[in-house]
């Protein structure tokens, strides 16, 4: 048997393997933009029992995770962040 190694640094370093694809595939799928997403909301509820939280929130890609945090510290209008030159946000 051969262990693979999934690297979760970004969204694009490990690829799919051919059982991931075909796991896509046939998966039920819905618009997680409206909450009809089966899949997505089931890793959610999964991921929140897991780490013991009311709720979570799947965000496919770091950038938008990024870009949440973002708005979070700086809600209104003219917020600013101040950030280090080697910050990952800035980077």
């Amino acid at each position: 048997m051969s262990l693979s190694f999934i690297d979760l640094r970004s969204d694009t370093v490990t690829k799919p393997t051919v059982g991931m694809r075909q796991a896509m595939f046939n998966t039920n799928v819905g618009d997680d933009v409206y909450g009809d997403d089966p899949t997505v909301l089931e890793l959610q509820e999964m991921i929140a029992k897991l780490l013991k939280k009311q709720a979570t929130l799947f965000v496919p890609s770091g950038t938008m995770v990024n870009l949440i945090s973002i708005l979070n510290h700086c809600s209104q209008f003219g917020s600013e962040m101040i950030l280090n030159d080697e910050s990952h946000i800035h980077i």
